[in-house]
């Protein structure tokens, strides 16, 4: 098999360090993409301690230009890029009545106008390639949750986008499909916890109780669905929204 080179946006940590490191074990080259390079550079550590090539890239993908010189980059050190995963995301949890435009902007910001930056960027090279795989992070809050508006609309859009970018490149062997988690032990569920003023054990215990597989997701969880949706054996797979969130949802 061909080796190939990822891109993982938001690579610095949670699901995005997971996934850098599952597609470094899976024999790819990996990017890590985030807003700080030294905390991606960690990842490429770990990534490179166990036997793996990978890159440290520090940009913001909502600013085109430094999204077109990090692909750049990229190509000409790792290759083309021919497997990305849209991962980069924010929140900025608010109830609707509290919720100002800059929290509403921000959010889509990041989940949209950069996965559509990056995607752009990338799919010159997966076409010239022949071979592509666009993964991106929706959640089950695309079907709605209390006090995220803009990130609920920022989710809800990526999966638009995905059946969007199946149906376009699909002809020149580029598949592009979400993944939806449900509840995973990240920082930034860490973080909704402080906001809703609960600790996170309690906050995990109760979730679990909600869950039919009775308990929360890791970022492992996630890893290893985008593992499988990069193969070489997925390409027939396209244009879906596959929720991992331990249980059915619409």
């Amino acid at each position: 098999m061909t080796q190939r080179t990822a891109i993982v946006t938001g690579g610095a940590r949670g699901i995005g360090a997971a996934i850098c490191e599952r597609f470094a074990a899976d024999g790819m080259k990996v990017a890590v993409v985030d807003l700080s390079e030294s905390d991606a550079q960690q990842v490429v550590d770990r990534i490179t301690a166990a036997g793996g090539e990978a890159l440290a890239v520090g940009a913001d993908i909502t600013d085109e230009a430094a999204v077109e010189q990090a692909v750049s980059t990229i190509a000409t050190t790792l290759g083309p890029p021919t497997v990305l995963v849209n991962n980069a995301g924010i929140i900025k949890d608010n109830m609707l009545f509290k919720m100002s435009p800059q929290e509403f902007q921000a959010v889509l910001a990041v989940h949209l106008t950069g996965n559509f930056l990056i995607t752009k960027a990338c799919q010159k090279h997966m076409v010239e390639e022949k071979f592509g795989r666009i993964i991106s992070m929706s959640s089950t809050s695309a079907l709605g949750n209390r006090g995220q508006a803009n990130y609920s609309a920022a989710k809800a859009g990526i999966q638009g986008l995905t059946k969007t970018y199946a149906i376009e490149l699909g002809k020149f062997g580029v598949t592009a499909n979400a993944i939806a988690p449900g509840f995973i032990e990240t920082d930034m569920t860490k973080a909704t916890a402080e906001r809703v003023g609960i600790s996170f054990e309690d906050f995990t215990a109760g979730a679990a109780k909600q869950i039919p597989v009775a308990r929360t997701g890791k970022p492992e969880d996630i890893a290893h669905t985008a593992s499988f949706l990069a193969s070489e054996g997925a390409g027939f797979v396209s244009g879906q929204v596959i929720y991992v969130a331990g249980g059915p949802k619409n």
